[in-house]
């Protein structure tokens, strides 16, 4: 069943939404092979190294769309969240005129900043990726927050995370702070060529 605005969208996005759950599955060629890089982004982020865990976020992104045949992008990976009244921000994809996209994932929480889980980050990494995917593989319109994008995006974890407990390290002990607050979810349609930002995330489907 499509999410409670697909009822409010407008013929065009529709169609784009339709296309969008169309494909549940996009399979990567050899996913073992990024293994390495899978890997070294973990290390980093367990270490709490910014520097060392975006030039890992950037290596594997150049593996995943080499892997799959399309446009690089350019990554950033900063330390706190940005946050408001509506959450914190997870990651954001911002497509650019005359250059690549730019992908920017933070690894730190707004409230406590604790280093995210790497299973977090990684799905973060990976909504990103799918986005950019939307635009480059499916050729779609404008890339939506729908079934299809989920399911695809929880795919791809599983293809390249068929072990997760090869990745659990113990992460940095964190600085004693307030609660953080409450995230709301968003999954309402993005026009290509603004920002794509993603606040708190629906719960992952699973293949």
């Amino acid at each position: 069943m499509p999410f409670a605005y697909y009822k409010k969208l407008p013929a065009r996005v529709r169609r784009i939404y339709d296309r969008s759950n169309e494909v549940p599955f996009v399979r990567l060629p050899s996913p073992e092979r990024l293994e390495p890089e899978v890997m070294a982004l973990a290390r980093a982020l367990h270490n709490a190294e910014r520097a060392a865990t975006e030039r890992a976020a950037k290596r594997f992104c150049d593996a995943m769309t080499g892997a799959l045949r399309i446009s690089g992008v350019r990554v950033r990976v900063l330390a706190k969240r940005p946050s408001h009244s509506w959450g914190e921000l997870h990651g954001l994809y911002e497509p650019e005129e005359g250059q690549k996209p730019l992908i920017t994932v933070w690894m730190r929480t707004a409230q406590r900043r604790q280093v995210v889980a790497f299973k977090t980050f990684l799905r973060t990494l990976l909504h990103e990726i799918g986005h950019h995917l939307d635009y480059e593989l499916l050729e779609l319109e404008d890339s939506l927050h729908t079934e299809g994008f989920y399911k695809r995006e929880s795919n791809f974890f599983h293809q390249l995370v068929p072990d997760p407990a090869r990745y659990e390290m113990q992460a940095p002990a964190a600085t004693p702070s307030a609660p953080a607050a409450k995230s709301k979810r968003a999954a309402a349609p993005q026009a290509k060529g603004k920002r794509i930002a993603e606040q708190a995330r629906l719960p992952f489907m699973e293949s």
